[in-house]
C-alpha cells in the first residue's frame, strides 16, 4: 500500500511540474491555456511540491498573488494533514 501511495503521490506531482511548463509554453506562444482551476486542483488533489517547483523553474505564475500564496499554503495544509493522519 505504501508503493502505491508513494508511487501516486510522484506521478501527481510530476503531472503537477509538466502542467506548468505546459502552460507557460502555451503562454509563450499565446495559445489556449490550462485553467487556473486546474493547476489549483493538482496541487489540491496531492501535486503542490511539483506545481511549485514549475512555477519557479519556469518563472511561471509568479507575479501571480493566488499563486505564490495559495500553492504554498496547500502545501502546508497538506503538511498537516499528513503528520495528523
Amino acid at each position: 500500500m505504501q508503493t502505491l501511495i508513494l508511487l501516486y503521490f510522484s506521478i501527481i506531482n510530476l503531472v503537477g511540474f509538466l502542467l506548468m511548463l505546459v502552460d507557460k509554453r502555451r503562454a509563450i506562444k499565446h495559445e489556449w491555456r490550462i485553467s487556473e482551476l486546474n493547476l489549483f486542483i493538482v496541487s489540491i488533489i496531492g501535486g503542490s511540491i511539483g506545481s511549485y517547483l514549475g512555477m519557479y523553474c519556469f518563472r511561471h505564475k509568479t507575479k501571480s498573488l493566488k499563486f505564490t500564496l495559495g500553492i504554498p499554503i496547500i502545501i502546508l495544509i497538506q503538511g498537516y494533514l499528513a503528520i495528523i493522519l
